[in-house]
């Protein structure tokens, strides 16, 4: 049970407050791009049924807690990835979804995908394994509420502050005009 002392909320210290309730009721959007996709519909439906957890999904960003990324982020995708994060309001979190979010998983080697997602946008947890299982994801999400309960999930204070870091590695990618040549000389 958490418990908050008068002085807390009269100081205006309530932030831990709202991190409680914030932890308790999170709306997530899927961005399914590669296979990973297909381990949430079970993840969803009563066999696991993640909606017990307070987790429910959400069909737009505005109205968006979670950013879901799931498979591989290809160099078109990028871009559609970091609008719909951008649209969505704060506080928000972003969830790599199996290795190829984090490494690129088996596409690591190609020219039309990106290896690190965390390079251009924050990613507050990733839930490792090709494809994690429903009860990996369930772990890796009640993971994301307790550091959200905690206060630690705090991507999008880093994104704030570190945006022209994370800007100039959106432009070396998207606005890249030369061709990618494999081979070195």
């Amino acid at each position: 049970m958490l418990k908050i002392s008068r002085e807390e909320i009269i100081d205006g210290k309530f932030e831990r407050v709202l991190n409680f309730f914030r932890s308790r009721s999170l709306w997530m959007l899927y961005y399914c791009t590669g296979c990973g996709a297909v381990e949430l519909p079970p993840t969803m439906t009563s066999r696991f049924d993640m909606e017990r957890f307070g987790i429910s999904p959400m069909a737009t960003p505005r109205q968006a807690d979670i950013l879901l990324v799931t498979g591989y982020v290809s160099v078109k995708t990028l871009k559609r990835i970091v609008y719909s994060y951008e649209q969505m309001p704060e506080p928000k979190w972003v969830v790599g979804f199996g290795s190829c979010p984090v490494n690129g998983g088996i596409y690591w080697n190609s020219y039309a995908t990106i290896n690190q997602l965390d390079k251009y946008i924050p990613v507050d947890i990733s839930i490792p394994g090709c494809m994690p299982r429903p009860q990996a994801v369930i772990d890796g999400l009640l993971s994301l509420m307790d550091s959200i309960k905690k206060g630690e999930a705090v991507g999008y204070k880093k994104y704030q502050m570190n945006n022209e870091w994370y800007k100039k590695n959106q432009r070396e990618i998207l606005e890249r005009t030369k061709p990618v040549l494999g081979g070195k000389k």
